[in-house]
């Protein structure tokens, strides 16, 4: 195969930031002197900002607005995004492999374009990737492939030329079950790392030079699981 195109996601698999969307319930509670709830992540994993503040606002009796509530959340974010997040390890070295294979680079996300910008521009990064590509802008979250369609409209590349980063099982499974030839990153925050590898034809266990070496040729197999 001649892969020329790589689509990155951002969160869990070029930088380790899942653990601030894991935890922001917690820590927000905490910073304004109320202790979380055993379990609280599981409770609040799937609900919307608003949500959660609506929640918090009535679990724990704050006298606050959900709006101040929600700003108070999204500091946090933005000040780990801004200040803390760094890539994982050896993510930078894979990526000037990849730039000097004559890849080219974008990134699709679920996250908000201004914190993804500023975290790149701090580590460096930002001239790695061509285009940042997030679902509030597109429309459609990773439940569909309508983001990775997008991507290759872009350069323009088919799916055959092009590689999907991702370390979230549904991601996979809908870039997957969309033809496109997935490349799975492991990262703890994922439960289901059977099902990430089942979606996966080539596998990532870490960005390590003895893993990775090879990957940018025409035949991108060796140091790769598939």
């Amino acid at each position: 195969m001649n892969f020329r195109y790589a689509v990155f996601d951002f969160d869990g698999t070029l930088f380790d930031s899942m653990f601030i969307w894991d935890t922001v319930g917690e820590l927000y509670l905490k910073s304004i002197g109320k202790e979380p709830e055993p379990f609280l992540r599981d409770k609040i994993r799937t609900f919307s900002l608003k949500q959660s503040a609506q929640y918090f606002q009535q679990k724990y009796h704050i006298a606050l607005s959900e709006k101040e509530i929600a700003d108070g959340i999204n500091k946090i974010i933005e000040d780990f995004y801004f200040d803390e997040v760094q890539p994982k390890s050896n993510v930078i070295n894979f990526l000037h492999i990849l730039k000097q294979a004559g890849f080219r680079m974008c990134i699709a996300t679920a996250t908000d374009r201004y914190l993804i910008e500023k975290a790149l521009e701090r580590c460096s990064m930002e001239n790695f990737f061509e285009k940042i590509f997030t679902c509030g802008e597109v429309g459609y979250g990773k439940d569909t492939p309508m983001i990775f369609r997008k991507a290759i409209e872009y350069f323009p590349s088919t799916r055959e030329n092009t590689l999907i980063f991702e370390d979230a099982f549904h991601a996979l499974q809908s870039a997957k079950q969309d033809n496109f030839i997935t490349v799975g990153v492991y990262d703890e925050s994922e439960p289901n790392q059977i099902g990430v590898r089942k979606m996966s034809d080539y596998f990532l266990t870490s960005f390590d030079i003895n893993e990775v070496k090879g990957f940018a040729l025409d035949n991108p197999t060796r140091g790769i699981a598939p």
